[in-house]
Formats: C-alpha cells, structure tokens, sequence
C-alpha cells in the first residue's frame, strides 16, 4: 500500500510574546502526513478496526520519527498532541478513527516517555483547511502552562479522498505562563482533586 502522499513539517519558535522575550525560546513542531483516505467510496464500514490495525500503527511511527528528528529527543518534548482532518467526501468517524486508537497514541506516548493522553482534535473541511493541533503536559493534564495549539494548513490537502492526520509536540509551556494550575483552583474552591467537578 502507497499510504502516505505526502508529509508536511510545521516549525515554529517563539522568542517574544507580549513584547516580553521568553528566557527559554518555545518550540512547536507538527508532523503531519497526508494519506488517501483507507475507506473512501466504500459506502458505509460498520467494521473500522481491521484498517485502524494495519493503518495507525505505521502512521503512528512514521509521525513520531519525524518529530523526534526535529526536536532531538523525547526527553526534550514537553507538551503533545493529535489531529486529523478528514476529506469532504469522508465521514468525521474516519478522522476520529486513526488516532483515537492505543494502536496510533502508544507508540508516540512511549517514545517521549508520557503518562499523559494525548490532547486531540478532529475535523472534517477542504483543502487548506485549518489545522489546529491542542497539546498539554506530556505527564500532567492539570498544568495549565503547557496548554498549547499550533495551527497551520496544507494548501493541496486533504483532498476530497484524503486524510491528513498530524502529530504535536511543544519543547516548553507558554513562555509567560501566569494564571495558575488546575491545583491551585481545586484548593481554592475546596474541591476533591479525585471529584474535581464537586459531583454529589
């Protein structure tokens, strides 16, 4: 199988925000791969799970050595996440389908050593549609510092056929983080940090 048309790596690095320099700059890096979408004009699939196990598990790490070959190590990924966007002639199901599997997220969480899952998003929309992947905390989903998106778009993707499904990483949190944890806001309004919505 050809799977992958294509990818796309998208680098960015902030060294001001908030006409304040960061004392550590921020890098965020998307590595996404554009692929035919596996159940294009087959009608409706009631049974996604044989392509989703021949499919996520190469995407998966294809993806995540292509971040690891730009940030240098999984030790130096702080934050990360997933998306994908699917064609106009797929179903959002395809999109959710590659990348809410442990078959895609294991291999990623493993290589930058997280305890965390991985922030999500997925989407269905045209070629040049807006990409935007949400990243938080590799080991702590309350850090509210490392609540992070990187947004770019592919101007030829996805086709009407296509998939495009992407991996994130950030190096850091936003360089002038200042409105607290989660924690911090649990403590303050008495709430259980195991029943954070106060449920009774």
């Amino acid at each position: 199988m050809n799977l992958i048309r294509k990818t796309v790596m998208h680098v960015e690095t902030v060294f001001v925000d908030g006409e304040r320099a960061a004392d550590t700059p921020l890098k965020m890096v998307a590595a996404a791969a554009v692929i035919k979408n596996p159940w294009a004009n087959q009608g409706y699939v009631a049974d996604l799970s044989p392509v989703i196990r021949e499919v996520a598990p190469v995407l998966s790490a294809h993806l995540t050595k292509l971040i690891l070959d730009e940030i240098g190590s999984g030790e130096a990924v702080e934050a990360f996440g997933k998306c994908a966007v699917v064609g106009l002639d797929g179903e959002l199901e395809h999109a959710s389908a590659l990348i809410h599997t442990l078959h895609f997220g294991n291999t990623y969480r493993s290589a930058v050593g997280a305890k965390s899952y991985l922030a999500f998003n997925n989407t269905r929309g045209p070629a040049n549609a807006p990409i935007l992947v949400p990243m938080m905390d590799k080991n702590d989903e309350g850090k509210r510092s490392h609540y992070l998106t990187v947004q770019f778009a592919i101007n030829d993707a996805p086709a009407a056929d296509e998939l495009v499904v992407v991996l994130g990483a950030a190096t850091g949190g936003r360089p002038h983080h200042r409105i607290g944890s989660r924690y911090e806001d649990l403590k303050e309004l008495g709430h259980d940090i195991n029943n954070p919505a106060a449920i009774k």
